[in-house]
């Protein structure tokens, strides 16, 4: 039988080129982080000693804090482009963008699905269609975060925490768990998206009364979870302990520009005049405020007629009502000399909003056509 002659390879033994490993080397690049837990813990606080942080504010959470920010987004459609806006600017307006939190702007999200399929709610599609559409829609954001991500800025987004009874399937009994504040579709997206998922809460110590033979609760100390447990989810890929104190300098070391804190920048009000914004003035109500408070809040210097949403979009491209009116004039949807103030709802909401994009593509092409109004 004849003897096979044995394969070499002709690499054996050869020192590899520096050029073959260097794309292994561990650096340390832009983070996915998301914090979570129940409301006052300190989420925001946290997310402001990230590197030269920039907020998008659905909640109006940074009031009290001085931090950079944008103007609250009063749409779904006005978020996105917030977060284009960033990406397109790299890392010379912030080396961390914020998204405080991600449970009011599923909260946007929802609404502009509604509008734009002319729902009153988002129950109201049958056979969980409108769950699709917001997984999808959700989605989108994640992508646009992700090319950010890859333009060197770090990304954290706050959520808060909700506590949900859960039983497991194959065993008996039941335990109290939380959970993101999310739906349950679009909070898988988002932990599966993150580098880190960090659970905030109070850490409560018992002790037994001799006396009375009664636990009593003592202590309550805030610290961060970072990998999973029955009672929460949590997660990192950097070998970070499983309980860690309530503090930026935890996790610091695996950011990009470690150490330098955002809330003491002197470069705040330059970020925001890159993007040639306004901040909204803080709102003062010192009760909680709900959803529609936040979006409807401010309606100063609106023109009569026309929802603060749609404002708000065209205040940021510097569109006049009248090229609205020319664009709708030339779609054939309604005449040139019928003012914004008079269209239907739906329409503005369903299309003027939703397809804010195509909106303002057709204005841009009519500006440099120099079209007269």
């Amino acid at each position: 039988m004849k003897k096979r002659k044995r394969q070499t390879n002709p690499n054996y033994g050869r020192k590899a080129h520096f050029n073959e490993y260097h794309s292994r080397k561990n650096t340390v690049g832009a983070c996915k982080v998301v914090i979570y837990g129940p409301e006052g813990i300190g989420k925001t606080s946290f997310a402001a000693c990230f590197p030269d942080p920039l907020f998008i504010d659905t909640e109006g959470g940074t009031k009290h804090i001085d931090v950079a920010r944008l103007p609250a987004p009063t749409s779904w459609t006005m978020l996105l482009e917030q977060v284009q806006e960033v990406k397109k600017e790299n890392t010379s307006v912030c080396k961390t963008l914020v998204l405080d939190t991600a449970d009011w702007a599923e909260q946007l999200c929802i609404k502009h699905i509604c509008d734009k399929y002319k729902k009153s709610g988002i129950e109201d599609f049958g056979y969980g269609k409108g769950y699709i559409y917001l997984k999808e829609e959700f989605g989108r954001l994640l992508n646009l975060l992700e090319d950010v991500i890859e333009r060197g800025v770090n990304v954290a987004v706050t959520a808060h925490a909700k506590m949900r009874k859960f039983e497991q399937p194959d065993e008996m009994g039941a335990y109290d768990r939380w959970e993101m504040k999310l739906d349950k579709n679009v909070a898988p997206l988002i932990k599966e998206w993150a580098d880190m998922v960090l659970f905030a809460n109070y850490k409560v110590y018992t002790v037994k009364d001799e006396q009375t033979q009664r636990s009593k609760a003592q202590g309550g100390k805030r610290v961060l979870y970072a990998s999973h447990h029955p009672c929460w989810d949590a997660k990192n890929r950097h070998g970070l302990p499983d309980e860690m104190p309530l503090d930026y300098t935890s996790i610091a070391p695996f950011l990009n520009n470690p150490g330098t804190s955002g809330a003491n920048t002197a470069t705040g009000q330059e970020r925001e005049n890159a993007f040639a914004a306004v901040q909204e003035k803080p709102i003062t109500a010192e009760d909680d405020l709900s959803f529609d408070d936040i979006v409807d809040s401010a309606q100063e210097d609106i023109p009569e007629g026309i929802p603060r949403d749609l404002y708000d979009l065209m205040r940021a491209k510097e569109v006049a009502p009248v090229e609205i009116q020319q664009v709708v004039a030339q779609k054939g949807h309604f005449p040139r000399d019928m003012p914004v103030r008079d269209y239907p709802e739906e329409y503005v909401r369903g299309v003027l909003i939703a397809a804010w994009p195509q909106v303002w593509a057709a204005i841009e092409k009519n500006r440099k056509e120099n079209l007269p109004f």
